[in-house]
Parts: C-alpha cells; structure tokens; sequence
C-alpha cells in the first residue's frame, strides 16, 4: 500500500496520462466521462489529504 500523501500524485498522474492517450478525449477536444471521473478522484483525494494536513498536530 502507497504512502497516503502519494495518492493525490498518482491519481493526477493517471488523469494526465489519460488524456493523452484517450481517443474521445483527443477528437473531441474536451475531457470525456472517464477523463472527468479521474479528475474528480484526484480532487478528492488532494481535499482529503489537505485536511489530514490541516487537523493533524503540530
């Protein structure tokens, strides 16, 4: 199992990598379903880990 801080990392990773290689991302110019379902997961993987971030103690 990944470090919880890598998980943002690679679900952007795995976004990017996406729309490079997404056939109906590159025809039709705009991010299609799937495209948009990785960004939603690295958008709420980075809010959960700027939250562990924000409560842990200092």
């Amino acid at each position: 199992m990944q470090p919880l801080q890598d998980r943002p990392d690679q679900a952007a990773d795995e976004y990017e990598t996406h729309l490079r290689t997404c056939r109906q991302c590159d025809a039709d110019g705009r991010p299609c379903s799937v495209a948009k379902y990785l960004r939603r997961v690295h958008n709420n993987l980075a809010r959960a880990a700027r939250g562990r971030r924000d409560v842990s103690p200092r």
